[in-house]
Order: C-alpha cells, then sequence, then structure tokens
C-alpha cells in the first residue's frame, strides 16, 4: 500500500463504529489526520477513539444518527468546536433492515433504509459544505456498493439505496468541483 500522509486534516467518519467504518478512520488517524468519528452508539464508538488515542493519534467520538437531522447539525459543529475545520469527510452509516424480495419490504423498511443511507449521506453532505467552500475546498467519500449498480438477491431495496446514493455523489460532484470541493463514492461488494 503506498504511505500518504494527512498531517494537519480532519476527517468526519459517519458508521465508524465497527467493519469499514472503523477500518478507515483507524487507517486515516495512522496517516495522521484527526479524526472525528460517529455511529448511532456512542459506547462503540468511543472504543474506536480510545484505540486511535492509545495509537498515538488524536480523536473525538460524537453520538449521531444520521437520519436524525439535529443529530448531524450537532456531529458537524463538534467537529468545528473541536477541530476548527472539517477536510475531508466519509459518509459510511449504513443499515438493511429487509432482505429479501422487494415487494416484500413494508414502508417502514423502505423509509429506513433511504433515510439513513441516502438521505443521511445528503444532510451530512449539506452540513459540511459550506464549512469546506469556506475553508477552500474539501473531500467527501460516499461508501455505497455494487448492489447499487446491479441487481443483487434478496439486496433490492438496499440497491436502490445505494443507487441513489451513486446519483447523490455524481450531482454533488457536478455542482461542488467548482467549489474545489471534491465527491467521489466507492462501490465495495
Amino acid at each position: 500500500m503506498l504511505e500518504f500522509s494527512l498531517d494537519g486534516k480532519v476527517v468526519l467518519i459517519t458508521g465508524a463504529s465497527r467493519g469499514i467504518g472503523r477500518a478507515v478512520a483507524l487507517r486515516l488517524a495512522q496517516a495522521g489526520a484527526r479524526v472525528v468519528v460517529s455511529s448511532r452508539k456512542l459506547d462503540s464508538v468511543q472504543a474506536v477513539a480510545a484505540e486511535i488515542e492509545a495509537a498515538g493519534g488524536h480523536a473525538l467520538a460524537v453520538q449521531a444518527h444520521v437520519g436524525q437531522p439535529d443529530d448531524v447539525t450537532a456531529l458537524v459543529a463538534r467537529a468545528i468546536e473541536a477541530y476548527g475545520r472539517i477536510d475531508i469527510t466519509v459518509n459510511n452509516a449504513a443499515t438493511n433492515p429487509h432482505f429479501g424480495a422487494l415487494l416484500t419490504a413494508d414502508d417502514s423498511q423502505w423509509d429506513k433504509i433511504m433515510d439513513t443511507n441516502a438521505k443521511g449521506a445528503f444532510r451530512v453532505c449539506r452540513a459540511v459544505v459550506p464549512h469546506m467552500e469556506a475553508q477552500g475546498g474539501g473531500k467527501i467519500v460516499n461508501l455505497s456498493s455494487v448492489a447499487g449498480l446491479r441487481p443483487s438477491p434478496g439486496m433490492g431495496l438496499y440497491g436502490i439505496a445505494k443507487a441513489a446514493l451513486i446519483m447523490l455523489t455524481q450531482q454533488l460532484a457536478m455542482e461542488l468541483g467548482r467549489a474545489n470541493i471534491q465527491v467521489n463514492a466507492i462501490a465495495q461488494e
């Protein structure tokens, strides 16, 4: 793996308590970033922050549910208060309350997955972009899925939300490039 330095950079990561989000947080902290790790459960994300601090990094744990607009506003405010800026945002928070044929999903499952996986990322972007514009630029990375690119058995609703995230990424990349804000998506299996 190529080495890189994020010394002096501040990274905000949603869904950072486990899995991909945790791994991203640990690696970016190892590269020198000050990392704001967030999750719905404070104790889980505090453990990740403690792991980063124990390795010599800098981290701030913030409880935030991206499905709750007030949580997102508070998350970004805490990051700015603590570090003065946000250089990179990683939208990783996601959920999948329905596994099965698409037409068996009920409205509450549809609403929950779209609200977290698509609208949650939108809320975070909407909250961080004014700060990135004011500081002259930034980077947003949305973690999508190949399920957003092609149908997957039992993953229809999840795939639709991830397809929406891919389009959100493309639209914001077009709109924000003028402000030196790069927006990309990663579609993992």
